[in-house]
């Protein structure tokens, strides 16, 4: 006992010197700790944008004033239009330089640069496109006074770059990938303006499942699935080598087929103000930053106020101080796959009537971080660049090339400078000749109570429509488009009787319109829908407007549900299915977030698709079945007129490819939410959170997503247009921006744009308008004097 006791003393020095030094150890750890997260708040803090006091701008010829409003949004006041201009592009690079500087890079087919081999594939696939290619081209064709506004902005930019290398206050995000951006370009802007037509392009990947389908199935089985049934055989069918289509595009970036818009004008005649009303919704990503940038541009002569894509001068939607625009997609067949033949002997020649024909090949060398670069080529034939296999290092003889508008040579931002200074019909009109890509449905009113609509762009001919469904042979001169719809024969109303105009991606212009526009549409539901809303009620005001851009009534399920319901062999379900269609039964179609009924019926028609198409077609050739909603329609209504289809039958029939899927759907929603059905909600599953592209990265995601994912109403086939994931319920697309004005009053226009005004997460303004956004709440942007935080910039 005595000798541990005395053990136990010799020690305790020790102990204590250990514990003291512990101790010691563990507060310098924190304090390094708390100097380290001092340090950096206090860096990112300090990277966010001076938005008050003073700034020196090298180039202004004059000081420039920028207001930006409670809301964000920036109302710059110049002198002259080339202040204005490079006051907007540095206004811009302040609140989304990484935004800017990740769009062009992507557009551009030069992430690799700064990411690494991830994006090695969609590289690739972009340069193989050639945006930056067709946007060095269309600059050429650009007026003197078009490009002095683009170098402008530019000088703008690159002002920004250079002041925050100098004070080093980069926005963090370009800390966390290493990098600082080159100076900005026009062909930069240009470059991003094509990207937006990318998003909107066309329908090459239907023209690709339907080859597929008619080299896969009998012609009476693919014509079912196709958007309309064709008057003949296309000759290029069995006349030709098949092109694998899952394996030619594996890699290429597709653009969300729910891309799309509502907008509508109402005349004087139906309005409480006895002027027009407008209002519009883009359908696009929901991301953080938004997609949309709000802004208020106003030099002697020129006042305009609505959004631009960040990175691009100029208000491409919104409204003077005469008139008023907004515009959803047309959605027209302006891309078209050719299949090419090329000569064993030589990979860059093709044949075209009966003769090799050389192709142009492009160097198009792509740096890769921390790898070796990688050579890569891009062969271009007559029609445009071989997109099958992205490049021609392939061992067959047949590839598929891509015609495409946007790739020719376009004057989009001259167009967006003449609209914005128009002010009437007829200098709107003016403007919208040089706007080519994408085809744009645009809507206007004007001061004087005049409403109008244009479907506007660069569309070709075919000489027949059902050309515009599969490839074409590339070696054949009679395969080629013939030419472009003219200006003035493009769809256009003005004034009509009904006294509105209204357009959500739905066919524009029926059977006695002498050129074909497209074999795609929308579904037909918002549009319907807006109109039976428009049809109902006079005096309408600003507000009704909010309150049609938020209705939820799905017409689908009012179309379909009764048919459905009564295919079901209730006997057959269990007590829980049996309670799920007397939900149903109860169900007044609202998709709203608190309601299980929504849940069950998309899921339904979700498990319906999978029924029917599941077993034939294989998920990575499914990925090319853009319209697969509206196919499906079409199938449930042949049944409901008395009609069968080959692809329902052999799934078992209608009745049991319904029974299927609704039992299949209660089981899944039951393993998912569990408890009783009346305690599932729509908002369970269907909701949104604005991702921003860092938050990938698991312990950046707290800061760049702040907001948990919010439960949101709506969904594809509604007026409230949302766009989610079929599998997991993640809100992807939808309306970052809504905008209604009233004619009476061109002063102000109420707006939102979600998440917010701000790329950076520690500005109020970043993510300040997801609530109102989820809510349905708007604010109004007034143009003329502003209150709020005031930024002066001297020459």
């Amino acid at each position: 006992m005595e000798a541990a006791k005395q053990l136990q003393q010799d020690h305790r020095p020790g102990m204590k010197r250990w514990k003291k030094a512990l101790i010691i150890t563990s507060i310098i750890v924190v304090v390094l700790i708390a100097s380290v997260i001092t340090v950096a708040v206090v860096y990112v803090n300090r990277s966010l944008p001076n938005v008050e006091g003073e700034a020196n701008i090298p180039g202004l010829e004059d000081p420039v004033e920028v207001i930006r409003d409670d809301t964000g949004v920036p109302h710059i006041k110049a002198e002259s239009l080339h202040d204005l201009f490079l006051a907007q592009g540095y206004v811009q690079a302040q609140d989304r330089m990484f935004q800017m500087e990740l769009a062009r890079r992507q557009a551009s087919g030069t992430l690799s640069e700064v990411v690494g081999e991830a994006t090695v594939e969609q590289d690739k696939y972009f340069r193989t496109l050639g945006l930056r290619r067709a946007a060095e081209k269309s600059l050429s064709i650009y007026s003197d006074e078009a490009v002095e506004v683009l170098e402008a902005y530019a000088e703008g930019v690159n002002t920004y770059i250079e002041q925050t290398e100098a004070e080093n206050r980069w926005p963090p995000e370009f800390l966390l990938m290493g990098i600082k951006p080159e100076p900005w370009t026009p062909v930069d802007s240009l470059t991003i303006g094509k990207y937006m037509a990318f998003d909107l392009g066309g329908h090459w990947e239907r023209q690709a499942f339907n080859y597929y389908l008619l080299n896969t199935f009998t012609e009476e089985k693919a014509y079912e699935l196709f958007p309309s049934y064709p008057d003949k055989a296309p000759s290029i069918i069995n006349e030709t080598e098949v092109v694998d289509i899952a394996s030619s595009f594996k890699g290429a970036v597709m653009p969300d087929p729910f891309n799309g818009s509502n907008n509508w004008v109402v005349s004087g005649n139906k309005t409480k103000s006895g002027k027009p009303l407008l209002a519009d919704d883009p359908h696009l990503g929901l991301a953080s930053p938004s997609i949309w940038y709000q802004m208020e541009l106003e030099a002697p002569d020129y006042q305009v106020s609505g959004v631009i894509f960040a990175g691009i001068p100029g208000i491409i939607l919104g409204h003077n101080d005469s008139i008023a625009w907004g515009v959803t997609n047309v959605g027209p067949d302006v891309q078209q796959l050719y299949l090419e033949k090329r000569n064993p002997e030589n990979p860059t020649q093709f044949m075209y009537e009966g003769e090799w024909v050389d192709a142009q090949v492009h160097d198009e060398p792509i740096a890769v971080k921390d790898s070796e670069p990688i050579d890569y080529q891009v062969t271009e034939t007559r029609h445009g660049p071989i997109v099958s296999e992205f490049s021609v290092e392939s061992d067959s003889d047949m590839l598929m090339s891509l015609r495409w508008t946007a790739l020719d040579s376009t004057t989009e931002l001259e167009a967006v400078l003449e609209i914005n200074q128009a002010e009437n019909w007829e200098e709107f009109e003016t403007g919208l000749e040089k706007f080519l890509a994408p085809a744009q449905n645009f809507v206007y009113a004007d001061i004087d109570g005049n409403i109008g609509y244009k479907a506007n762009g660069k569309i070709p001919i075919y000489e027949n429509g059902d050309d515009a469904l599969l490839p074409l042979r590339g070696w054949e001169e009679e395969d080629e488009w013939k030419g472009f719809i003219p200006f003035d024969e493009l769809p256009q109303v003005f004034n009509p009787e009904k006294g509105y105009i209204a357009t959500a991606n739905n066919q524009v212009a029926g059977d006695s319109y002498p050129y074909h526009l497209s074999n795609n549409w929308a579904q037909p539901y918002r549009y319907q829908r807006i109109a039976e809303m428009l049809e109902q009620k006079d005096g309408l005001t600003s507000e009704d407007m909010k309150n049609m851009q938020l209705d939820t009534l799905n017409l689908q399920a009012r179309e379909f549900l009764p048919f459905l319901l009564e295919q079901l062999d209730q006997e057959k379900l269990d007590e829980k299915g049996r309670e799920v269609v007397s939900q149903l039964k109860a169900w007044n179609f609202e998709d709203k977030a608190e309601l299980a009924q929504p849940l069950v019926f998309h899921r339904w028609l979700y498990n319906l698709e999978e029924e029917i198409y599941g077993e034939q077609i294989p998920e990575e050739v499914m990925e090319f079945f853009h319209g697969s909603g509206q196919t499906t329609d079409e199938l449930l209504r042949s049944y409901q007129g008395g009609q069968d289809s080959i692809w329902v039958e052999e799934a078992g029939g209608i009745s049991s490819v319904i029974h299927e899927s609704f039992t299949q759907t209660v089981e899944d929603l039951n393993e998912e939410l569990g408890g009783e059905p009346d305690s599932w909600k729509w908002g369970d599953w269907h909701q949104v959170q604005f991702r921003h592209p860092l938050s990938s990265i698991s312990y950046l995601e707290p800061f760049y997503n702040g907001k948990e994912p919010l439960p949101v109403d709506g969904s594809r086939v509604t007026v409230r247009a949302v766009g989610y994931n079929k599998e997991t319920g993640k809100v992807t697309h939808g309306a970052p921006w809504r905008f209604v004005v009233d004619a009476d009053d061109f002063s102000k226009a109420e707006h939102i744009v979600a998440p917010g005004q701000s790329g950076h997460f520690r500005s109020e303004w970043y993510d300040n308008q997801v609530d109102d956004w989820v809510e349905g709440n708007y604010h109004t942007t007034s143009v003329g004097e502003q209150d709020g935080n005031r930024l002066m910039l001297l020459p």
